[in-house]
């Protein structure tokens, strides 16, 4: 039998495989919301995963080990949260996300469709350290990932940008400014360096990257 921790109004859908040492509708500190937590149908929630009250996660979610899912978050269908990440509360997650490990997604934070998020990226949310309105502020100027846009590995997001849809964040970035859909964006600050199409692949598999895409989309 798993040894795992049900916690007040929970809905979990059929076929669902929760591991040993998860907790799934822990609530926060000074909680009042009466809302279930829902997490879909032929997901798969790991070890030591803590998944808060009042989240709506839609089916065929996946969680790595130690991932901690914050209040307030509402989740599509087919996102995997990879293992040590953290999401705080409110984000937006559409479906056929991909985030990796050891990322911070702050609160407030929406990610449209088929985002592909690199392990240890950082979203900064609050525009300064806490103060008593710092979720509005997070809700005022939240930053946003567009669809289809991919963030390299160890990026920084800074409080309100948006990245263009189709857009790319090269490894080790920290954005400050709105990126350019179907851009190509590096550095420190990142700034905008070429156009998707005009990438190469560094093998002869494909005629440019992210061709495959397109195939599994319209299958």
């Amino acid at each position: 039998m798993a040894d795992y921790k049900i916690i007040g109004e929970v809905t979990i859908g059929e076929a669902v495989k929760i591991e040993d040492y998860a907790i799934i509708g822990l609530r926060p500190k000074n909680f009042e919301s009466a809302e279930k937590t829902v997490i879909g149908r032929n997901s798969t929630i790991r070890s030591h995963t803590v998944i808060y009250a009042n989240n709506i996660i839609g089916e065929r979610f996946n969680t790595g080990h130690n991932t901690i899912i914050r209040e307030k978050n509402i989740i599509g269908n087919n996102v995997s949260v990879g293992s040590n990440t953290t999401l705080e509360i409110g984000n937006r997650i559409a479906n056929n996300v991909k985030i990796h490990s050891n990322c911070i997604i702050g609160e407030y934070v929406i990610i449209e469709d088929y985002a592909w998020i690199g392990p240890s990226v950082i979203t900064l949310a609050t525009l300064h350290p806490p103060c008593p309105k710092y979720e509005e502020c997070a809700r005022n100027n939240p930053i946003v990932i567009k669809k289809n846009a991919k963030i390299g590995g160890n990026v920084t997001l800074t409080p309100g940008v948006t990245i263009g849809e189709n857009s790319l964040i090269g490894a080790g970035s920290v954005v400050t400014r709105d990126i350019p859909s179907n851009s190509v964006a590096v550095g420190n600050p990142a700034r905008v360096i070429k156009a998707i199409d005009e990438l190469d692949c560094k093998e002869p598999y494909f005629s440019r990257p992210y061709e495959w895409e397109e195939e599994i989309r319209k299958g």
